[in-house]
């Protein structure tokens, strides 16, 4: 055993050793300097041709000193960030040990937790999340509280903060939000600004880009951080409680300013593309938005310039603000994605940001899809069986009772019941007695009640897992699996459902959807940005059957504007509940295209009725968004030959609603797909209190554009005349309450989750 002064020898020549290699390190290490932070270049946004499609502007920065930041701000950071800031050595070992020791893990890398470790983050240039660069933090952390007095760090550290809206330190960001100096900024103001430093993604009343960063939400939380941090500064003595009491009013900031570099789709895209860099380049955003990245997209210029077209071709046939009330507020999305390949050649997120629109109509969550979800339970059906039945998989020849205001089952055969204790009803669009049809009629002719108690069947949580299999994003499911989970109550995005749809194009074989193939950075190119592998997302045989179903859609259904085509082609219409959204996404084997229309008013975000767009009664998905896809496929597609989709077999076991093994029917007329589709397809089984005019001998009832000739008046749009409302009677509430969940696009999720939205 050594002796005590061997060891205490050790222990001291250990300390020596330390001390020593600190006092290198620390002589090593320079201060940061503010101006060399400054430095920034622009990021190059290439077309997937190579061509450039954009730069993104000039950097939004200048230094002010001190003396020109209002002590009010100075304080209200200080409260924020590190209330102990005057008093402390600058250095919180605690929280350094935390971050190294969750490095150490493989974990997230923390930020600094003093403004003085901050400060030396934003000034580093080097942005690499390694341990070596922690250590080097915290001796440059150590050298910065020895060499620089308080005033200077607090200086250095507002300069060099990232406050989103792309202005980088007090200055910009005072002129980003509030259109003044730095100088000028009131107490009030100050808070908020000091409130936006946790993330301006999450706080920046304007909203962000992933999800839970709509308007509403990022308003919510921005208000309660913004008076939390005023409570603060009257907790540290940095305000006194009378002049706390004077700000009561929260200072909503001014609305971002339009960049002319991302006038139309531009804006959109670039948005899309740099959420993309940053969840897949281990970058942060800060780093991102100092510049000098180019990066190679794989938007298609042709094919951009024809989906904004189409939607501009379609809104100037029918929709008239200044004519009608109604029209207002109407907003398109729309997004097309290779099948088997996932690259996303085009998008449609909105007028665009020189006309005040921010939100990314094609990459946001919000917008309920309605009977477009309808597939997935179909897939479902056949992948799992039933509950009863497991294993078994269920034909899309089975049937179901397609009659109006029906009781929903459980799988146990007991009754849905609502919330007072009575059974609750699911509704059609329309009453007609369709009976028990099959479920590829129910498609065709997008009818509930056969869907909902068929997703009941299956399990709604076997729906979800078919759908998120197929690409959509779990963030944007309904959390309520009731039954009007089956009628697309979630809210994903027009790039995912595009996506999802491709999946079926290309026989069950799943690609996650992608912007970006390429970015570099002074020659050098960024790992990650490898082209998604391919997954199978189910039975190319459930692929091939779904499509079929699907094509029935188009030649016989609530679709058939689409037969305009003329090339094969799969798709499904959806409406929601109140006439809030509709939607058609459909696909080639080449492409698939999602549209959406809905209206929400950017200064009040919540979804309105559609009820009386466009001098319609109602807007379904068969009308304008169908429309659209056929006006841009006839674009997309020209000079390329069509191609059939795969043969499906035969697959599942017929079965009745009940579960049980159905005998081979004899064919009915209402067996036979309908040459138009109507809310009433045989005369002989009209509704008698149908109040849907008949159509004109030269005009279908299910033309929009015949709405002045008296061919459509009563849900004259076109589409969904089976109503894919998302439930239009109360909703059972079993584990929750159903219905859309969606407040509007609000500009939140998006394509690819977390900060990168989905």
């Amino acid at each position: 055993m050594p002796s005590w002064k061997q060891v205490a020898s050790l222990c001291v020549t250990f300390l020596g050793v330390i001390v020593g290699a600190s006092g290198i390190a620390l002589a090593l290490v320079h201060v940061p300097s503010e101006s060399d932070a400054a430095k920034s270049q622009n990021n190059v946004y290439l077309w997937a041709n190579g061509k450039v499609m954009a730069r993104d502007g000039e950097t939004n920065r200048q230094n002010v000193n001190i003396a020109e930041i209002p002590t009010s701000m100075q304080n209200a950071a200080i409260a924020a960030e590190n209330a102990s800031f005057r008093t402390d050595s600058g250095v919180d070992p605690m929280g350094i040990a935390r971050a190294v020791l969750n490095m150490a893990k493989g974990g997230e890398t923390q930020g600094g937790s003093t403004i003085t470790q901050q400060y030396v983050k934003n000034a580093m240039l080097s942005q690499q999340q390694t341990l070596d660069r922690k250590f080097k933090e915290l001796f440059i952390a150590i050298k910065v509280g020895w060499r620089m007095d308080k005033n200077e760090i607090l200086q250095g550290y507002l300069n060099t903060s990232y406050y989103g809206r792309g202005a980088y330190g007090i200055q910009a960001a005072a002129q980003a939000y509030y259109g003044k100096d730095a100088s000028k900024l009131k107490p009030s103001e100050g808070a908020f600004l000091a409130t936006v430093l946790k993330g301006a993604d999450l706080y920046d009343p304007a909203g962000g880009t992933g999800p839970g960063a709509s308007v509403a939400e990022n308003t919510k939380r921005a208000k309660a951080r913004w008076s939390w941090i005023l409570d603060r500064e009257v907790e540290n003595k940095l305000m006194t409680k009378q002049e706390r009491a004077q700000y009561t009013k929260f200072p909503t900031p001014n609305r971002p300013k339009p960049v002319a570099s991302k006038s139309g789709q531009i804006g959109y895209m670039m948005d899309t593309a740099k959420k993309y860099v940053l969840k897949h380049g281990g970058i942060s955003e800060a780093q991102f938005d100092k510049g000098g990245y180019t990066i190679r997209t794989t938007f298609d210029e042709k094919k951009t310039s024809q989906l904004e077209a189409a939607v501009k071709k379609v809104n100037k046939r029918y929709i008239n603000p200044k004519k009608r009330a109604k029209d207002k507020y109407v907003q398109f999305g729309g997004a097309s994605v290779v099948p088997g390949d996932g690259k996303i050649v085009a998008l449609y997120g909105g007028e665009g940001y020189d006309k005040g629109h921010f939100s990314n109509n094609a990459d946001t969550f919000g917008v309920p899809v309605g009977s477009t979800w309808k597939p997935f339970v179909l897939a479902a059906a056949m992948k799992y069986g039933t509950i009863a039945s497991p294993g078994t998989a269920v034909s899309p020849d089975s049937r179901y009772n397609g009659d109006d205001h029906l009781k929903v089952k459980n799988a146990d055969g007991s009754y849905v019941m609502k919330k007072d204790n009575s059974p609750f009803y699911q509704e059609n669009e329309s009453n007609h007695p369709w009976g028990y049809i099959p479920l590829t009629k129910a498609m065709e002719q997008s009818v509930n009640t056969p869907f909902v108690q068929l997703g009941m069947d299956v399990g709604m949580d076997k729906v979800r897992d078919m759908a998120e299999s197929a690409g959509i994003a779990p963030a944007s499911f309904d959390k309520n699996l009731n039954p009007s989970f089956a009628l697309g109550t979630s809210t994903p995005s027009a790039i995912r459902m595009a996506d999802a749809y491709a999946t079926f194009a290309a026989s069950g074989t799943k690609v996650e959807p992608y912007s970006v193939t390429k970015v570099s950075k002074e020659g050098v190119d960024l790992t990650g940005f490898e082209k998604p592998k391919q997954q199978t997302a189910m039975d190319s045989n459930i692929a091939n059957n779904v499509t079929k179903v699907l094509e029935n859609v188009i030649k016989n259904g609530t679709a058939k504007e689409a037969n305009r085509l003329g090339m094969p082609a799969a798709g499904k219409t959806g409406t929601t509940d109140e006439n809030k959204s509709a939607w058609f996404v459909g696909y080639t084997k080449q492409l698939s295209t999602a549209v959406t229309m809905f209206r929400e008013d950017a200064q009040n975000p919540r979804q309105l009725s559609m009820n009386g767009v466009g001098g319609f009664d109602s807007i379904h998905g068969g009308a304008l968004p169908t429309e659209v896809w056929t006006e841009y496929m006839l674009q997309a597609m020209n000079g390329v030959e069509g191609v059939p989709f795969p043969p499906a077999t035969s697959i599942g076991q017929r079965m009745d609603e009940a579960g049980m093994p159905s005998p081979t029917p004899t064919p009915t007329p209402s067996d036979t797909p309908s040459e138009t589709p109507s809310e009433t397809p045989s005369e002989s089984a009209s509704p008698t209190n149908s109040t849907s005019p008949s159509p004109t001998a030269t005009c279908s009832k299910w033309d929009p554009r015949c709405q002045d000739t008296g061919g459509a008046t009563n849900g004259g749009t076109g589409g969904d005349p089976g109503g894919s409302t998302g439930g239009t009677s109360p909703t059972p509430d079993p584990g929750g309450n159903g219905g859309s969940n969606g407040n509007g696009n609000g500009g939140n999720g998006g394509l690819f989750g977390g900060p990168t939205g989905s």
